[in-house]
């Protein structure tokens, strides 16, 4: 039989650690973007994967993305805001199922921590709408040696015009 006091004190410490992980990092709700809109208005202009993803931070089951055998030239935008965020050049093949780049376009992307899922990793976002992309780590190949991992379905591609190079 389970004594009472340690099933209150159990109880206590799921709804601690439940609640820190329910409850907005003060940081995180702080933030402001140049491009703010209603959860109703994100939900009417994206996919239900993109607002997954983009919005609550979810992710997409990986080798699921079409962008991920993406090989034009061209430039990978954020599916929330059309900034572009990534140039075909900087694509490669990390094997891990989810389109990834060894380097954004200048000013294109911001970084927080993220400790979800009892790991401390970098979550990358949007900088002008906050959507959320994916995450970087530092096992990518030169010349950063960085791998920005992002969810295709938060990126659209647009194809280089023919007559750029």
């Amino acid at each position: 039989m389970i004594d009472r006091r340690i099933l209150l004190a159990s109880a206590a410490l799921a709804a601690l650690f439940g609640f820190r992980w329910l409850r907005p990092d003060a940081a995180r709700a702080a933030e402001k973007f140049e491009i703010e809109k209603t959860p109703e208005e994100w939900r009417a202009q994206l996919t239900p994967m993109q607002y997954k993803i983009l919005r609550e931070e979810g992710t997409e089951r990986p080798f699921s993305s079409p962008l991920l055998k993406e090989h034009r030239k061209g430039t990978f935008s954020c599916a929330g805001c059309d900034l572009p965020l990534f140039a075909s050049d900087t694509k490669y093949d990390s094997g891990t199922g989810w389109p990834s780049f060894w380097q954004p376009l200048p000013n294109a992307v911001g970084e927080r921590k993220d400790s979800t899922l009892g790991m401390v990793r970098t979550e990358v976002h949007c900088r002008r709408c906050g959507g959320h992309l994916g995450h970087v780590f530092d096992d990518g190949p030169k010349p950063t040696g960085l791998r920005y991992c992002m969810d295709g379905f938060a990126l659209t591609f647009k194809p280089a015009t023919s007559g750029a190079t």
